[in-house]
C-alpha cells in the first residue's frame, strides 16, 4: 500500500518505462527514480518547502535540481499524459481549490517562455 503522498503501483507501472535513467538510456542511469517521483509529491502535495523535504528522500538541493532538469526536458508532461490516460487516477481533478490566480494577474507582463513543468509554450 502507497503511502499518502506517494505513488500506487498501478501509477508506477504506468510511467516507470517512460522515466530516464534506465540502464538502456544514454548518460548516468538513476538510482531510485520511484523514490525520487514520491519526493517531489510529497513536496508538491504536502505544500512545504523543498527544505523541509524529510530525509528519506535524500538531500532537498539534489531533488530539486533534478526536478528542474526533468521540467525543462519536459518529463514532467510525458508524465502527465500518461497518468491522465487512465480514466480511474483519482489525480485529473482540478478545481478552485487547486487553481488561483491573483486578481490582477490578467493583465500579466510576460515572462518566462519556458512553464514550470518544461514545455515551451507555442506562439
Amino acid at each position: 500500500m502507497a503511502k499518502r503522498y506517494e505513488l500506487t503501483e498501478t501509477q508506477w507501472q504506468t510511467i516507470a518505462p517512460i522515466l530516464p535513467g534506465k540502464k538502456a538510456d544514454p548518460g548516468r542511469t538513476a538510482t531510485d527514480n520511484r523514490l525520487f517521483v514520491n519526493a517531489v509529491l510529497w513536496v508538491l502535495r504536502s505544500g512545504a518547502f523543498w527544505s523541509d523535504l524529510p530525509e528519506r528522500y535524500g538531500n532537498w538541493k539534489t531533488v530539486h535540481k533534478r526536478f528542474t532538469r526533468w521540467a525543462t526536458a519536459g518529463v514532467w508532461e510525458q508524465i502527465f499524459e500518461a497518468l491522465t490516460r487512465d480514466p480511474k487516477n483519482e489525480y485529473v481533478m482540478i478545481d478552485s481549490t487547486i487553481v488561483r490566480a491573483h486578481q490582477q494577474s490578467i493583465c500579466g507582463k510576460g515572462g518566462a517562455k519556458t512553464r514550470l513543468w518544461g514545455v515551451p509554450e507555442e506562439d
